[in-house]
Formats: C-alpha cells, sequence, structure tokens
C-alpha cells in the first residue's frame, strides 16, 4: 500500500518538475520576427486608398 503511495508521488513530482522546466524554457525563448518582403499588392493598394482621397 505505501509502495503505491510513494511511487505516486514521485511519478507526480517528476512530472511537475519537468513541467515548470518546460514552461520556463519557453519563457525563455527569443521570439523574432522576419522582415516584411516588397509585396506588389500592398503599393497597390496604397496608391488606390491616395487616389480615393483627391
Amino acid at each position: 500500500m505505501y509502495t503505491i503511495l510513494i511511487i505516486s508521488i514521485l511519478i507526480v513530482i517528476v512530472v511537475l518538475v519537468l513541467t515548470l522546466m518546460t514552461t520556463s524554457k519557453a519563457y525563455d525563448y527569443k521570439h523574432t520576427v522576419d522582415e516584411l518582403d516588397e509585396n506588389q499588392y500592398v503599393e497597390e493598394e496604397n496608391k488606390s486608398d491616395s487616389n480615393k482621397e483627391e
């Protein structure tokens, strides 16, 4: 009976430690954003918007 309880508690502790390590590593990760390539459609939209204002 006590053997099962001790093994269960050890499993819970191991899972908790692994969860905390993974979460900590995820928060430390440095996210980056790729620069946008020139997009012909964005330029066309900007031109058409300026034409609407005139």
